[in-house]
């Protein structure tokens, strides 16, 4: 009486509309989480070391100073 699209809800219909409604909400997920990821811990990820290296090699800082914070890390 009611045809082929009643027995499919009747048997796995309400996980197709499970995945309906939360895909969206973990591809949004992903998305900030990816997002998140690529732009903020991107410098967490460096260490004293290579920031140290980095400010030298913009010459923010000079060779003097370089060196006597680069053993002060050497000694930690």
């Amino acid at each position: 009486m009611y045809g082929f699209d009643h027995g499919v809800w009747m048997f796995g219909g309400w996980l197709v509309m499970l995945v309906i409604w939360l895909l969206p909400f973990v591809l949004l997920f992903a998305a900030i989480k990816y997002l998140l990821g690529r732009f903020g811990s991107s410098s967490a990820k460096k260490s004293a070391r290579d920031i140290l290296d980095e400010a030298y090699a913009r010459r923010e800082i000079s060779r003097d100073e370089y060196l006597q914070k680069r053993d002060d890390l050497q000694k930690k």
